[in-house]
């Protein structure tokens, strides 16, 4: 083989003829046709390739998208980290039109590394300035993946209130109908329907004043008394004639009247049409008034969001500050509510009082965002996650030297699951840039790169602890952040 291409390629520079003719010996020529997969994310690495002609496109997957990294030419190197670690595929390469290649085996290329360690250093700077490129990229589209589904569970979270209280303020609609038309027949009844004492009148006040109270503090009833009060009446209203008697009666239930209670209250009106005029008054005040209470939860329920999200982002607040670290984790909770499911039970732990350090809180964030979504993952949707918060007075201890008194204690903070567990030999690794047991374009890899990297630049230390059943992390953060270099 004609080695003149060979000393043209930057990493091969170094090699003399001998050198060189040995790789010549075993290396192999690749045609590429345009459009053409070299190599495969996910796919087992046993050659490294360089580039002679021609262009080859990067990518790596990321849920259905394919995300392109970079574009290689001549004298490039591509399968490099795969060769040498011995490990999956990281990204996908294409032939973008014809192109020329060198294909060398593992083994003669580990030969060669093992003779000429500057042959070494050369592709271990390669591989250092791809990682760094790479890691920049995939960290900016972590952060928009992450953030679309938050915001995806953001609009899902927002959607509810909002869908209750659209449906809500059209049933008032069509019950103030009713409601005037309640109002309007009880003031049309006549001395016939009344009693001669006047007592009916009184009843019907006492009626507008109780609702009032009842509809501000109503009752906890036991749902199976509830349901018991419910059927009476039901009875009661359609004894009466009231229309569709369900509704009103499990209102008037709600508000803490059964049916025995309001036939009582009822005797002083004369006739059975005068009964049905108040009643269909009093379950029409009751409903809206319940109605107007709903729209109100919903309100709030927005109102919570709106602050979780504040409290998620940070919003208007200096990047270092005092961090309320249980207010960060439930505002996390909120905005990942959706991806929790109803299969996840969530048992919180926590101290008396409010654990605070000094800490980028947005950061923080992060954090507990990728563990949660690490947790619920490892469970499949279904299982037991658990949060712990405890003050730790060693975690100051860990701090860096020359980091100054602490405003507080630190904290440490435990993230555990009841999924299948972390095998031994993927532990040691799982912090690694990359590296991901799920499959291809189901994550990035550096969930956990990002986690480890935020905790060290508080100072602060993660450790995990995995059996099968139960895996938790554990973060422990000092109550200061050291002073930047």
């Amino acid at each position: 083989m004609d080695l003149a291409p060979l000393r043209r390629i930057p990493l091969l520079a170094g090699l003399d003829d001998s050198e060189l003719g040995r790789l010549a010996a075993v290396a192999e020529n690749v045609e590429l046709a345009p459009g053409t997969i070299l190599l495969r994310e996910g796919e087992a690495g046993d050659a490294l390739f360089v580039v002679l002609t021609g262009e080859l496109a990067v990518s790596k997957r990321s849920g259905n998208a394919d995300i392109p990294l970079a574009v290689v030419g001549p004298g490039e190197v591509q399968g490099e980290l795969a060769v040498l670690e011995g490990r999956p595929r990281s990204a996908t390469v294409r032939a973008v039109g014809p192109a020329t290649l060198l294909r060398l085996r593992r083994d003669a290329l580990l030969d060669v590394l093992g003779r000429r360690p500057e042959l070494a250093l050369a592709l271990l700077r390669t591989i250092a300035g791809r990682l760094r490129a790479t890691e920049s990229l995939l960290r900016e589209r972590e952060k928009l993946a992450a953030l679309g589904t938050l915001a995806a569970g953001l609009a899902h979270e927002l959607n509810n209130p909002a869908a209750a209280i659209r449906s809500t303020v059209g049933r008032l609609t069509t019950l103030a109908g009713e409601w005037d038309r309640a109002a309007g027949a009880l003031g049309a009844l006549g001395p016939d329907d009344l009693d001669p004492d006047g007592v009916a009148r009184e009843v019907a006040a006492a009626l507008r004043d109780e609702l009032d109270r009842r509809a501000a503090t109503p009752p906890i009833l036991d749902p199976v008394d509830a349901a018991d009060r419910e059927d009476a009446m039901v009875a009661l209203l359609d004894r009466l004639g009231i229309a569709r008697p369900a509704e009103p009666a499990a209102t008037l239930v709600a508000f803490g009247w059964d049916g025995n209670q309001l036939d009582d209250l009822l005797a002083p009106f004369e006739s059975d049409e005068a009964r049905h005029v108040v009643l269909a008054w009093l379950a029409a005040g009751a409903l809206g008034r319940q109605l107007l209470a709903e729209i109100g939860a919903a309100g709030e329920r927005i109102g919570e969001i709106v602050a979780s999200v504040r409290e998620y982002s940070y919003l208007d607040r200096a990047p270092v500050g005092e961090v309320d670290v249980i207010a960060g984790i439930e505002s996390t909770l909120v905005m990942l509510r959706p991806r929790l499911k109803a299969g996840i039970e969530v048992r919180r732990t926590y101290p008396a009082g409010r654990p605070r350090i000094e800490a980028f809180g947005s950061e923080l964030n992060q954090v507990w965002t990728n563990l949660i979504v690490n947790a619920a993952d490892a469970m499949r949707g279904r299982g037991i996650l658990e949060i712990t918060v405890r003050r730790d007075p060693q975690a100051d201890a860990q701090r860096l030297p020359g980091s100054g008194p602490a405003v507080a204690p630190g904290v440490r903070v435990e993230v555990c699951d009841s999924g299948s567990g972390i095998p031994e030999d993927v532990r040691a690794r799982i912090f690694e840039p990359f590296f991901t047991t799920k499959d291809v374009g189901a994550g990035s890899g550096l969930g956990l790169h990002i986690v480890q990297s935020i905790v060290d630049r508080h100072a602060g230390r993660i450790e995990v602890a995995s059996a099968p059943g139960r895996t938790c992390f554990s973060v422990t953060l000092p109550g200061r952040v050291p002073p930047a270099p």
